[in-house]
């Protein structure tokens, strides 16, 4: 079982940044590719940002490219959302996923371990 826990969401004003963590425990963090996905209400579930489980390959969303940043801490089992250039449109609750195949997804169903999420929210 992995447990996953994310922190660092808050309230920024438009062109500001935020720092995102999604700390891991349980099984060993090492073997998991990880990813961001973020809720918006009336939408589903959207894909951000993933990182393999060597942290050499990354893939990202077109909505958040250049602007975001994932990668990841094996000492402290800590992967990390840094979030540059807000925008309102940015405002979701963000979602931290462990899947336990090797690759680089952006759908939801290869994640099997979810964190509950922590607010982002956006000001014009």
């Amino acid at each position: 079982q992995v447990r996953l826990v994310e922190s660092g969401g808050g309230l920024v004003q438009a062109g500001g940044s935020l720092r995102l963590s999604c700390a891991a425990s349980g099984r060993t963090f090492d073997n998991f590719p990880m990813a961001w996905f973020r809720d918006v209400p009336g939408k589903e579930r959207e894909f951000v940002a993933a990182i393999s489980w060597s942290g050499g390959n990354t893939l990202y969303a077109d909505s958040v490219k250049d602007r975001f940043i994932i990668s990841r801490e094996y000492a402290k089992s800590t992967v990390y959302l840094q979030m540059n250039s807000l925008k309102p449109e940015d405002t979701a609750v963000y979602h931290c996923a462990a899947a336990v195949e090797t690759g680089l997804y952006s759908n939801t169903y290869q994640y099997s371990y979810w964190g509950q999420g922590t607010q982002v929210t956006v000001s014009s």
